[in-house]
């Protein structure tokens, strides 16, 4: 009598497609997992971003920050944790770090005490505008056309969503 595995055919199924071989034949080895091409592609990204971010003194994550603020200022805590996917226990030290740097400012708001706003300062101003060639040096680095870098990331938010959903 044969053993059987621990999971559902979707996910033999899964497997196995990327092997091309039968969905009960195969376990998979790490280099076949989604996940970890995902993981270690986040790594990757970090990895390639340091140099470029290294010279202004920001981390991936603070960069992040200043590219959102850059786009709309004044933004609540909450809005900001939301297009991040942090929580606040994550992102209250980074905005804090960031506020002793003098690159932010954290304020209550007017019309409801406990919503805290984020807002540049003059000088998170003009690190955004340093900042602002970054993608253009991130596209040139990695030599791929702008049509398979937009088709890339539209995959990616297609998988980051359906995870999401799947998460909930």
């Amino acid at each position: 009598m044969g053993m059987s595995l621990p999971c559902n055919s979707i996910a033999l199924d899964y497997i196995a497609g990327m092997k091309n071989e039968a969905p009960s034949s195969v376990t998979g080895t790490l280099d076949d997992f989604l996940c970890f091409s995902v993981y270690s592609t986040g790594l990757a990204v970090n990895r390639f971003y340091k140099p470029l971010l290294d010279r202004l003194g920001l981390t991936y994550l603070q960069y992040l920050l200043i590219v959102l603020l850059r786009e709309k200022d004044g933004q609540t805590v909450s809005e900001i944790g939301e297009q991040l996917f942090l929580e606040s226990s994550t992102l209250t030290p980074l905005i804090k770090r960031m506020e002793a740097a003098g690159h932010l400012t954290r304020r209550r708001d007017s019309k409801d005490e406990r919503v805290v706003r984020v807002s540049l300062t003059d000088q998170g101003r003009e690190l955004a505008t340093q900042a602002s060639c970054i993608p253009q040096e991130v596209f040139e680095g990695l030599g791929m056309s702008l049509e398979e870098l937009r088709s890339l990331d539209g995959a990616l938010k297609i998988l980051r969503k359906r995870l999401f959903q799947q998460a909930r």
